[in-house]
């Protein structure tokens, strides 16, 4: 071979060598923009298509964090992190002093489009006057945002926090979490969004006024179900890719079966029939507590709380809540016991505060349905929960074990004289502590707040609805129940 056929060879080879070499690098930098938008490169990710599970290494300087489960969100299962000060409901000011930014709509979970709807729906029931020209107030500045009413009318306001969440979604100056950013047109949308204040026009607008023939509470939802039947994303979608929040078991009570093929978020399903709400389609979502937040360091332990079980409510209630009056004529005088009536007042609420923090089981007992503010209010005094509601569907129970921190025990079996006080006498020490330990762990999820902070319930309601998103096979944890 010639040296000159020689040399043309080796310059073939070499540039073909190179071509591999970009082609492979190219490779891999396409695969990694496509998988990143949805996947940190700082964590382990479990990425579930069909029945194929890939893992992708972390960087190996990088802070550990929570495993995010992509498609199913972010699982919570196995976290181990603390919080020692959970901040109240309207946020920590440190949070904003970091760097803002805004969320790239490609890294979100989910991108929800909401309608502009007048105020008449949402802020105006808060009083909130707009301009000539304006839908929405002004939520840069978390101090000057329109609050929400207090007392109980806040254990249902969810659609408050929600609407909040989706407004400053893209304000550069609030920092939040990034699972769910506002988009502007409903092409782009994995979920419409519908901002109507169902519970609170439940609570402030049910009453006929006057000469009035209807209730502003019903004039609302008359003009929602108008509005949406006119609306070609309804059309379009037949309403399934809607998402309405109605968390008061009375809100919406007119308009939820015209309504009825959109994703509800709830706090329970016991009002609905099974076509209207299910939970195949819809979330159930926790109330807000009206208890004040105990810090992890305040948090009293085994031997600080001396009330072994604690209730305080409403005893006498219909349906399945006839089992409060039975339960209380079993335990009413034992002495390690605070079972009475209590009232939402501002004293009753403190009472509660006080009696759940320095009790060691909180009873959450069915009343009129089968969820109860109580259940939070417990979480966050870290009193471990007592659950009796046969029918109750809780939080996120597909990514949360609430064996780990609560005690489940059927109706049935609560009723049987010596039973629940035995049962919960014999709970040893360390076993209370565990759960103890692990409500303190999970009770940030429960916590709503603006601006919305990683995994509180926020999050973790937009979470959930990205894992609607993927399947409507979503499986629960399996519930311990404690028998005789």
């Amino acid at each position: 071979m010639s040296e000159k056929t020689l040399r043309s060879s080796r310059l073939i080879l070499s540039v073909t060598g190179l071509s591999m070499l970009f082609l492979v690098l190219s490779s891999f930098f396409l695969f990694h923009s496509v998988i990143n938008p949805f996947i940190p490169s700082s964590v382990f990710k479990f990425i579930v298509v069909g029945d194929d599970n890939v893992y992708i290494k972390p960087e190996e300087n990088d802070e550990p964090i929570e495993p995010i489960v992509i498609p199913l969100a972010q699982s919570i299962k196995d976290t181990h992190e603390t919080t020692d000060d959970i901040v109240e409901a309207f946020g920590d000011t440190d949070l904003n002093e970091r760097a803002p930014t805004v969320c790239d709509r490609n890294k979100a979970l989910l991108r929800v489009y909401m309608y502009d709807m007048p105020p008449e729906f949402h802020f105006g029931l808060l009083e909130w006057k707009a301009g000539s020209s304006r839908i929405w107030p002004d939520v840069s500045n978390p101090s000057q945002v329109p609050r929400y009413p207090g007392g109980l009318n806040l254990q249902h306001s969810i659609e408050y926090w929600l609407t909040l969440d989706l407004l400053s979604s893209n304000i550069k100056e609030i920092v939040r979490p990034c699972s769910v950013i506002r988009v502007e047109k409903p092409s782009e949308a994995d979920f419409i969004f519908v901002p109507f204040f169902a519970s609170l026009s439940y609570n402030r607008h049910s009453k006929v006024h006057g000469k009035e023939k209807l209730s502003l509470n019903r004039k609302l939802q008359n003009k929602l179900v108008e509005f949406l039947m006119r609306r070609p994303e309804w059309r379009k979608s037949r309403g399934t890719d809607h998402v309405i929040v109605a968390h008061h078991p009375n809100s919406m009570l007119y308009a939820r079966r015209k309504l009825g093929s959109a994703r509800f978020v709830l706090a329970d399903f016991g009002r609905y029939v099974a076509k209207t709400a299910n939970p195949e389609k819809d979330i159930i979502a926790p109330y807000k507590h009206v208890v004040k937040t105990i810090s992890n360091n305040s948090s009293a332990p085994f031997e600080g709380r001396p009330t072994l079980i604690y209730f305080q409510g409403a005893i006498y209630r219909k349906d399945g809540g006839a089992i409060r009056q039975e339960l209380y004529y079993l335990l009413k005088d034992e002495n390690d016991v605070h079972f009475t009536f209590g009232s939402a007042q501002r004293s009753g609420v403190r009472q509660a505060s006080q009696g759940m923090g320095s009790s060691k089981f909180c009873l959450n007992i069915a009343g009129d349905t089968p969820s109860s503010n109580r259940l939070f209010d417990a979480i966050v005094s870290h009193c471990v929960p007592v659950i009796i509601s046969d029918d109750i569907e809780l939080p996120y129970e597909d990514v949360l074990d609430y064996s780990k921190f609560s005690v489940f025990v059927w109706a049935s079996d609560a009723i049987k004289p010596g039973f629940l006080l035995n049962l919960l006498r014999e709970i040893p020490r360390d076993e209370w502590t565990k759960m103890w330990t692990r409500l303190k762990e999970v009770a940030h999820h429960f916590e709503y707040q603006y601006p919305s902070q990683p995994n509180d319930a926020v999050d973790m309601i937009w979470q959930a609805l990205a894992r609607k998103k993927y399947t409507s096979n979503v499986n629960r944890n399996e519930r311990g129940y404690r028998m005789p």
